[in-house]
């Protein structure tokens, strides 16, 4: 009788242990622009599901990825580390690499020797899903479910349309929706809501059990492209301007879908949910606004590397909280894994932290006194609040970031023992780095440049907004 009731109390302890750990949701979007959210001042995007997400928990103000590209920024959060550590620093897209690249086409993609969120939380007792865009790999040993994830409705590549292609379409695999592995279904309804509907769905299988789902829209990356009844909402738009207002909004109401129904099964309150996006917007692309900030994707000013970050954990996390030290994407790796009763400690080489300790105020420093961002020669390097940016051709610029978020005052020239040490640590950091896997052609290295300078200042900025309003 006594090992039946020891077997009962464990038994029980196990389920009330699993019920305690909480869901977490990662909504994700794509080429967003840093302002084009009414919870970042917005007053042209219609964002009201997610403008409640930022009011019920933490805003970051200082929010950044790994990378100013869609590849390299999912290689850093999936992984919770520099990317460059394992030689993932140029954007995956087969036609934009250099003839002398290690790696071709299909074989580009994260390392096998890489664990992912995935792996860490099904270690935990997870069920996980991914949805959407991927853009990890196309070959089949990078696919989702065999990196950690155990259903996965999306596709392999970067971009695709946003409506579903002709069951003859040649479209090539990388770009056709996929349900599991290898069977292609492209859906009867506009990307961004039938991935809404997938989220759902595996809530609703999982709802008794503890769960990740990493819901990676590819809005609002071009192809410009949304529904009448989005558009008919922005009568007072016209242009690319009036395309990414209606792909905004459905992508707000994709995630006001979900947080409903986690609302109506009752998971709200432990559940984590987090919102981001993979880059700065490319505002010469698809219209977006990075304002305040100057630069765009692909680029190391703030607005190619500053993004929106939102953080709501009802259980754990005051409502209306605003945190101003800088944090990363590669920190919700360890933040989910220790929130799902995870010891860091036996994380591999990792360089995010756990964020809840400072979300808190436990901890009154910073999560990161330093962070680097690095593409070939071009790198930038925060050190506190100071920011230095080396270039291949070009002399190296330096901004004092509390008081000069815009980076219009260059400070280099009168701060030389600064920038001396700042290199050196900028050389120490390289040195612990891999060789890069692959390369970029010279001529995307010249338009990210090119990029830069146009989009370098506010004032710049916005004498391109007329440009914007037209086809």
């Amino acid at each position: 009788m006594k090992t039946l009731i020891l077997f009962l109390s464990i038994c029980c302890f196990s389920i009330s242990s699993a019920q305690e750990k909480p869901n977490i949701i990662f909504l994700f979007s794509d080429d967003a622009g840093f302002a084009d959210f009414g919870f970042q001042g917005s007053t042209e995007m219609k964002t009201p599901n997610l403008d409640k997400l930022a009011n019920s928990g933490v805003k970051f103000t200082q929010g950044y990825v790994t990378d100013a590209t869609c590849g390299p920024s999912r290689a850093g959060l999936i992984t919770g580390k520099y990317q460059q550590r394992f030689g993932y620093e140029e954007i995956n897209v087969p036609g934009y690499m250099s003839e002398n690249s290690k790696f071709l086409a299909d074989d580009m993609g994260l390392p096998l020797d890489q664990l992912t969120i995935g792996d860490y939380l099904k270690k935990l007792g997870y069920n996980t899903a991914m949805y959407g865009k991927w853009h990890l790999g196309n070959a089949d040993r990078f696919h989702p479910m065999n990196r950690g994830f155990d259903e996965f409705y999306g596709f392999r590549g970067g971009a695709r349309s946003y409506f579903g292609y002709d069951v003859a379409s040649s479209a090539h695999h990388d770009t056709k929706m996929e349900r599991g592995f290898g069977n292609f279904e492209e859906p009867q309804e506009y990307v961004t809501d039938a991935l809404a509907d997938e989220a759902i769905s595996f809530i609703e299988k999982n709802k008794k059990n503890p769960f990740f789902i990493y819901l990676a829209f590819n809005a609002v990356h071009t192809p410009m492209e949304a529904t009448k009844e989005d558009l008919n909402q922005f009568p007072n738009l016209t242009g690319k301007r009036k395309e990414l207002a209606a792909m905004t909004l459905a992508l707000d109401r994709a995630c006001g879908r979900v947080l409903d129904k986690l609302k109506q099964l009752g998971l709200d309150k432990n559940t984590i949910i987090v919102f981001s996006n993979d880059n700065g917007g490319p505002t010469d692309k698809n219209a977006s606004l990075n304002l305040p900030l100057s630069g765009t994707k692909s680029n190391h000013l703030e607005g190619g590397i500053r993004v929106p970050f939102l953080m709501s954990w009802p259980k754990h996390i005051q409502p209306k909280t605003t945190y101003t030290f800088p944090i990363s994407t590669m920190d919700l790796l360890p933040t989910f894994y220790a929130a799902g009763g995870g010891n860091t400690k036996d994380l591999q080489e990792i360089d995010g932290i756990n964020l809840m300790p400072y979300i808190s105020g436990e901890i009154k420093e910073r999560p990161h006194q330093t962070l680097f961002w690095k593409k070939e020669v071009r790198l930038a390097f925060r050190e506190g609040d100071w920011k230095l940016i080396r270039f291949a051709d070009r002399p190296a610029e330096l901004y004092d970031l509390s008081k000069d978020i815009t980076e219009q005052d260059d400070l280099a020239a009168t701060n030389p023992e600064r920038v001396k040490s700042m290199f050196k640590k900028m050389f120490e950091w390289e040195s612990t780095l891999e060789r890069p896997l692959w390369m970029l052609k010279r001529s995307f290295e010249n338009y990210d440049i090119e990029r830069m300078d146009r989009y370098r200042t506010p004032a710049l900025i916005q004498k391109e907004r007329p440009n914007l309003l037209k086809y």
